[in-house]
């Protein structure tokens, strides 16, 4: 068993392990009425965060492009997914805890987001870089202000979407589900012969493209499954709401979901899920905080903690401190067993481990015995004579 399980990279399970101990955990608390309501929406909000985070890591991280358009893709999400799930609701006279409505919603919200994301990136990742980047921006400011202008009866226009509300004490359960999901297609698309294509295009297009690696094929790949995800995470999120307002969906909910990206390390999975957490918990709890007139000050602070966490993160004169305190040594500290000097068996130095081109069993050292020079001078007198 310890053999088997020493074999195991606990590295690409990890991610799993936090998400269904942080599950289990919060589960039971709910269960028991031990979690406030406060705690609850901070679940929900975090479990949508990391949906996005994971998402969003696709492209950038693994893919390499800069896309300023991931709320948009949730707002296409939020809005289409929640009109979906009001419909039914209310045609077929459904509670909004109805878990086949709250299915097919996030499947309906999904694919929205997947076409609108392969009707815009089918031109758009002919673009690179900054050029990308001001795109995808654009197409987010689009879709909010299209949502914004609607009427009152079809998507709520200025007043917003009323769309149904899961039980708290439920909905969270599903968002951590979710996360696991998006999780697991995510690592395993890059573990694949997929993945190992996508980092070869961020690495060195003209080289991925040189050895056959069909460029526009994957790009578009990963830019539908981004925003498949994050129409989800919209589905999400309008269910954590009575009203879907599409003024939440700006150019800065994308910056901040590119920060939790960025902040947790390009193509790093659990840095970016850690990441979003943090950063989804210092929001809502500056918000609980500094309130009143400290309310202003609550950007102020929110961006001098996140410049001490990019210090922390890149500065070389701090290389030493990441290296020593980090989570990493800190698992291999727990996991790696202490060796006992007194017993300690294994001897890499010893003569028959040692590689030669003797075999040492066979010489192991050449000595010349008196008896045996005696005898020998006495058969050389005798032939003399």
């Amino acid at each position: 068993m310890k053999k088997f399980l020493s074999t195991i990279k606990w590295k690409y399970y990890i991610g799993y392990l936090v998400i269904t101990l942080a599950l289990a955990v919060t589960g039971i608390l709910s269960a028991v009425n031990a979690l406030p309501n406060s705690t609850l929406y901070l679940l929900e909000e975090i479990t949508i965060a990391l949906i996005l985070a994971i998402s969003l890591s696709v492209v950038v991280g693994f893919l390499g492009e800069l896309s300023l358009g991931h709320a948009g893709f949730m707002c296409v999400g939020a809005y289409l997914g929640g009109k979906f799930s009001a419909v039914i609701c209310e045609k077929f006279a459904v509670s909004d805890s109805n878990f086949a409505v709250f299915l097919l919603s996030l499947i309906a919200g999904g694919i929205c987001a997947a076409v609108f994301g392969f009707i815009i990136g089918l031109p758009a990742l002919r673009l690179k870089g900054d050029y990308l980047a001001i795109v995808t921006l654009a197409f987010g400011e689009i879709i909010r202000n299209i949502f914004l202008n609607t009427s009152s009866e079809s998507f709520g226009g200025a007043l917003g979407l009323p769309t149904p509300r899961m039980n708290k004490n439920i909905l969270f359960v599903f968002g951590f589900l979710l996360v696991l999901a998006t999780l697991a297609v995510v690592q395993n698309l890059i573990r694949s012969k997929h993945g190992r294509a996508i980092t070869a295009i961020r690495d060195n297009e003209i080289a991925a493209r040189a050895t056959g690696i069909d460029i526009t094929k994957y790009k578009l790949l990963v830019f539908v499954i981004s925003s498949a995800f994050a129409g989800i995470a919209g589905v999400l999120y309008s269910y954590t709401k009575a009203t879907v307002r599409s003024e939440i969906f700006d150019y800065n909910y994308s910056i901040e979901i590119l920060v939790m990206v960025v902040i947790g390390g390009m193509g790093n999975l659990s840095g970016t899920m850690l990441s979003a957490a943090v950063i989804t918990y210092l929001n809502n709890k500056l918000m609980a905080v500094l309130t009143g007139n400290l309310a202003v000050l609550q950007n102020l602070v929110y961006a001098l903690i996140l410049i001490g966490i990019i210090i922390y993160n890149n500065a070389p004169a701090l290389k030493n401190v990441r290296e020593k305190y980090n989570l990493g040594t800190l698992w291999a500290k727990i996991t790696k067993p202490k060796k006992d000097p007194a017993k300690e068996t294994d001897d890499t130095g010893r003569w028959d481990v040692v590689p030669t081109k003797i075999e040492m069993d066979e010489v192991l050292t050449v000595g010349i015995i008196k008896k045996d020079i005696e005898a020998s001078e006495k058969k050389e007198e005798g032939k003399d004579e």
